[in-house]
């Protein structure tokens, strides 16, 4: 009996969230982004896939043909019961990333810990972004973290590649795969992902011809780079230059970051400890959010899972760091600043620090991460080091940032 206690207040909070959500889409049209689902789903066969706006903002679709596949049950229902099961899906997919985290952690959730823990956790910004908006982010995360942290799985890696068939940018994971020693899931991954390409392809071969020749390099259909959304490096250089920052310096800057973001993910992945992969994971995705073009606001869900890991992980310091996370992740305080219609570029120094919290707070988490690695400290605190592929990769880091 305790132990279904738990999961029924989950089931219930689920519920709730999802009426609450089924109202909102039909009283104040919430849920745009859920609508530019639907407008794509509905046009895959026989319409302009990606010719088709949703009037909100002038959206067009912009994923890969094989996201509008996965879409086709919402060209069917009305908005309403699409925001109400969207949000009941969100609710108990975020219950299971808690779940998993925890249990990574060596800390197995009990008594009312896990529903307490996720109806807390809907209050963080990009978690509430994600349902108010109707996102895929809960899905795409869950997905990954089942993939990484569960390498038990048969067939692991093949999630990776099928939610970078809806989102590309989970393709940094195969690199991330690889440089944790797993080579046959990233070759999976892979594998699944060409799937994906090859099911939209033979779904929708004119819009597939479309969306990778032309769609995907298209960069005015994601809105503009300065917005206080958008936190991410390109974000934060052009909100810095007053101007759209140039390729070449995006690409130096982001590539940095994202080779130090997976060199602290596999120091981390190979402490002794369990608790610390989770912490990897997270450290990984900050290296794919920061380099990314465009990554909005309600991408950020990920700083949920890292609060957890943190917490747990025995790092030292790492509980303080963990409570400045979970400050700038429900504070909103990227939404202090004036936003919208270039003021971005005319931040001062207070409303900089306050409008690029997302990319501040990865960029030092990027550096503890690199910090306990390098200083060869167990999740216990011993300073013991691992043995065997642990020491060797300390040794390569070492000598790279010599």
């Amino acid at each position: 009996m305790e132990t279904r206690t738990p999961h029924r207040l989950v089931a219930a909070l689920a519920v709730a969230v999802g009426l609450l959500c089924g109202v909102l889409a039909w009283r104040w049209s919430w849920f745009i982004d859920l609508r530019v689902y639907e407008l794509g789903a509905s046009a895959l066969f026989g319409g302009d896939l990606y010719g088709v706006r949703f009037h909100v903002a002038d959206l067009p679709f912009t994923y890969p043909p094989f996201a509008a596949v996965l879409m086709l049950p919402l060209a069917v229902l009305p908005i309403w019961l699409s925001a109400l099961l969207w949000a009941v899906a969100c609710v108990v997919v975020l219950a299971f990333v808690v779940d998993l985290v925890l249990r990574s952690c060596g800390a197995a959730p009990t008594g009312l810990l896990l529903p307490a823990a996720v109806a807390v956790a809907l209050a963080a910004e990009p978690v509430w972004s994600t349902f108010s908006f109707g996102q895929v982010n809960l899905f795409l995360m869950a997905a990954i973290l089942a993939d990484v942290l569960r390498p038990d799985r048969r067939r692991a890696g093949w999630l990776v590649g099928v939610v970078a068939g809806i989102k590309l940018t989970p393709l940094f994971f195969v690199a991330f795969l690889v440089v944790i020693g797993r080579r046959r899931a990233a070759g999976t991954a892979v594998a699944s992902f060409a799937g994906t390409v090859l099911v939209g392809a033979v779904a929708a071969p004119g819009a597939s011809w479309a969306y990778w020749t032309d769609v995907l390099w298209d960069p005015g259909r994601v809105g503009g780079v300065e917005y206080a959304g958008n936190q991410s490096v390109l974000g934060i250089l052009s909100r810095l230059l007053g101007h759209e920052a140039p390729t070449s310096l995006w690409l130096l800057v982001a590539g940095t970051t994202a080779v130090v973001a997976l060199a602290s993910a596999a120091l981390l992945w190979r402490s002794e400890s369990p608790a610390a992969r989770p912490l990897a994971a997270c450290t990984a995705a900050y290296g794919m959010l920061l380099a990314s073009p465009i990554s909005w606001d309600h991408h950020w869900v990920w700083l949920v899972p890292t609060v957890i890991a943190l917490w747990h992980s025995g790092l030292p310091r790492a509980r303080p760091v963990a409570g400045v996370v979970a400050a700038v992740a429900f504070s909103r305080a990227i939404w202090w600043s004036p936003f919208r219609h270039g003021r971005e570029y005319g931040w001062s120094l207070a409303e900089g620090i306050a409008g690029n919290a997302y990319v501040l707070t990865a960029l030092g988490l990027l550096v503890a991460c690199a910090w306990w690695g390098l200083q060869g400290s167990g999740p216990d605190g011993s300073g013991a080091d691992a043995p065997g592929a642990t020491s060797g990769v300390r040794r390569g880091v070492r000598r790279l940032l010599a």
